[in-house]
């Protein structure tokens, strides 16, 4: 997909700080540990070298507890977003970026999750603030999208939200309406100059991944490999 540019996030931007603090596209990337209040300066019993206890570490009120009961779900049952695709266990980044090829939102799937199905969660966590005061903009001008997102759900829901949008019919929808004859409805508008700006996206993708902990992914957790997304992201708005 993508989003026409309007009202740049932080223009000029000459720090990666800078952007950090104008900038809050992307969705939170998972929760963190607390650490215990009295864990500052306090070494911990056992430990060597000096560490510090941290919740979650070791047994509760130091007493031996049930393996597999009374701690929450395991670390191995949260979801890696990886989905066994032709190229075997993948994953799949669903983006939108403005107008210049700048990431806006992301949501990390396995790689065989459609298209499609992520459409409205990528729309949603778009949050472009504004130079001034006011709310951010949370719905873009105009959107681009290929086939895959062809669908009567997607276009019915940017209607409702009154955002223009050109995204060309799949073949087989083209054939069905054909078929139905006047019961099949008019075919959506579509504009072919406008459809040639979406490539902007693909070039958005291409400098991605010339991050290769990105284009190959090697993180174990889907937080970690999110994470490494997003600090790619901010670094193409400075």
């Amino acid at each position: 997909m993508e989003v026409p540019d309007r009202d740049g996030l932080a223009g000029c931007a000459r720090a990666l700080r800078a952007v950090g603090h104008a900038a809050h596209p992307f969705p939170q990337v998972g929760g963190g540990r607390d650490v215990r209040p009295d864990a500052a300066g306090r070494p911990g019993e056992g430990g060597r070298g000096g560490r510090y206890r941290v919740a979650g570490v070791g047994r509760l009120h130091g007493r031996p507890g049930s393996p597999a009961r009374g701690r929450g779900s395991k670390r191995g049952l949260r979801d890696p977003a990886l989905g066994r695709s032709r190229g075997g266990l993948t994953s799949k980044i669903h983006l939108a970026c403005d107008g210049r090829g700048r990431p806006l939102a992301f949501v990390v799937t396995g790689g065989n999750t459609n298209d499609c199905t992520r459409f409205t969660a990528v729309m949603e966590a778009i949050r472009v603030p504004r130079i001034g005061p006011g709310r951010p903009r949370v719905r873009p001008d105009h959107v681009l999208g290929d086939k895959g997102y062809s669908s009567k759900a997607i276009r019915a829901w940017l209607r409702r939200r009154g955002i223009a949008h050109t995204i060309p019919e799949r073949a087989d929808q083209v054939r069905n309406r054909a078929r139905r004859g006047s019961r099949g409805g008019r075919p959506p508008t579509f504009d072919r100059e406008a459809y040639k700006h979406r490539n902007v996206v693909e070039r958005c993708f291409n400098r991605l991944k010339q991050w290769r902990g990105i284009a190959t992914r090697y993180d174990k957790t889907a937080q970690s490999y999110e994470a490494a997304v997003t600090l790619a992201s901010l670094l193409m708005w400075a």
